[in-house]
């Protein structure tokens, strides 16, 4: 899987609402659709998609299926948005030191 999987697999309102209905642990479809504009049926096949990309996980009890989210599942896509606070943490830590230098040099020059 890669972020760009995951981005795609996302964008899909639908599909990000039942992916956000998993944040408080786990659930079965039933529970996943109730108030969703979509039936079950079409739960079901947004939830196939996203395990399908790792983003979500499935477990039997029963005749019941619960679905949950996979947090490693995030992990390549966090990382990448990581880079972004990455290059921005970098980018203010060079201007601050170019300022601080410009500072030093005004100091000597008084």
């Amino acid at each position: 899987m890669t972020y760009q999987n995951v981005l795609a697999v996302l964008a899909d309102p639908t599909r990000r609402q039942v992916f956000e209905r998993l944040r408080d642990g786990p659930q079965p479809v039933k529970l996943i659709a109730a108030g969703l504009p979509v039936s079950r049926p079409a739960v079901s096949q947004h939830l196939k998609v996203l395990k399908d990309v790792g983003l979500v996980e499935e477990r039997s009890e029963g005749t019941h299926r619960f679905y949950s989210v996979r947090r490693e599942g995030l992990a390549e896509l966090r990382d990448w948005l990581d880079s972004f606070w990455d290059d921005a943490l970098l980018a203010f830590k060079i201007e601050a030191e170019r300022s601080h230098r410009r500072a030093k040099g005004r100091k000597r020059d008084e």
